[in-house]
């Protein structure tokens, strides 16, 4: 009875000693928290953590559907998509992280630096949100200047380039405000250098905006046939500096993009239809009725034409040495060529109808009377 007594006695002291033991280690403090708050802060990392893992996707799941609608909201859709699906898996371990240590006593310089890593990688987030529309967005606009202007896309990609640099800047710039860095006097310094390197390169940077002018506003594209001053051509390439034109006889013409959008464009290539004057002269000695009837032989000769508008045909005026005759059409095609074999088959058959009427053209004559003086 004894040795069991001494037994259950032993068992019993190592029991409370357990006991005691886990209640120390409970309540004993790690780094400032118990093992407790530490358990506690860490299932609230892990349960936020899935949680948001679901709710990406979930709603990634959900706007992938809507979107493959292709509806104008369906497309439109296309870009919240891309930037979620940029949300990265570090960025969620990090908040997760974050909001389980809201519930812990942490030394002002841990919770600094907890701070700082929160605010550098949600910025980095942030900014890979906005990348991710602003690379859909680009893409689309790519492909719409593939087909209506091929020439273009050189002059967006630097543009788009440049956007993500300025982006990534901000992003920068603002990751350091957030931590407590003073950029005064960063900005400052770099406003300065600024102003020294486009000063350096004003005409580089002149030609690139006029680059983007061109590719954004479209005074012109591709194919396009241009006079700007003394020169004329077909576009052959928009380029970030130059503009590159096939003149008539064969050369190609390069013209700074600032120059040219400086200078006065007539663009033939945004004629619809072509408006056309032209005049005839007949001789002093037509007939008065065969010249009533010329206007509607012009009329009939540009009516059996196809691709042409009749607007007016009249006796506009006493010449010098003829009658003078002025008619005014439009060529529904905008192709010059289509507009030269439209005026030669009305010459033609105007020419045609005159012999049949005994009609004659009038050409530069002179008659001088000489009266004899009495002798």
């Amino acid at each position: 009875m004894t040795d069991a007594a001494d037994v259950t006695e032993k068992a019993k002291a190592l029991v409370e000693n357990g006991q005691a033991a886990a209640a120390q280690l409970v309540s004993a403090e790690y780094f400032g928290n118990t093992l407790i708050e530490w358990g506690t802060a860490g299932a609230i990392a892990v349960v936020t953590f899935l949680v948001l893992r679901t709710v990406k996707a979930v709603l990634l799941n959900r706007l992938k559907k809507f979107s493959l609608k292709r509806t104008v909201i369906g497309e439109t859709l296309d870009y919240p998509v891309a930037a979620l699906e940029k949300t990265k898996f570090l960025v969620l371990a990090v908040f997760s992280l974050y909001a389980g240590s809201l519930g812990l006593s942490l030394s002002e310089k841990a919770e600094g630096i907890a701070h700082n890593v929160m605010v550098v990688v949600l910025m980095v987030q942030i900014g890979l949100w906005v990348l991710a529309f602003f690379d859909e967005w680009l893409h689309d606009y790519i492909e719409r200047c593939r087909k209506d202007n091929p020439a273009a896309v050189t002059s967006v990609n630097a543009a788009g380039f440049i956007t993500k640099l300025v982006l990534w800047f901000a992003v920068f710039l603002l990751t350091l405000d957030n931590v407590g860095i003073d950029i005064t006097a960063m900005l400052a310094g770099m406003g300065i250098g600024g102003i020294a390197i486009a000063l350096a390169v004003q005409s580089i940077l002149g030609d690139l905006f006029s680059s983007l002018t061109i590719v954004l506003d479209k005074p012109f594209v591709v194919g396009d046939f241009l006079i700007v001053g003394d020169y004329m051509g077909a576009v052959e390439s928009v380029g970030l500096k130059t503009t590159r034109i096939r003149s008539l006889s064969g050369e190609q013409l390069v013209l700074s993009n600032s120059d040219l959008l400086s200078s006065r464009i007539r663009n033939y290539g945004r004629m619809y239809e072509r408006r056309v004057v032209f005049a005839i002269g007949v001789t002093y000695d037509t007939p008065r009725e065969k010249l009533k009837a010329i206007p509607q032989i012009i009329r009939k000769a540009l009516e059996a034409q196809d691709n042409t508008r009749f607007d007016r045909s009249h006796f506009k005026a006493y010449g010098a040495f003829s009658l003078d005759f002025e008619t005014v059409y439009y060529v529904t095609k905008a192709d010059y060529n289509v507009y030269m074999d439209i005026q030669q088959a009305v010459n033609l058959h105007i020419h045609e109808r005159f012999e049949e009427e005994g009609i004659e053209f009038a050409f530069p004559t002179q008659t001088v009377y000489v009266a004899n003086a009495a002798s």
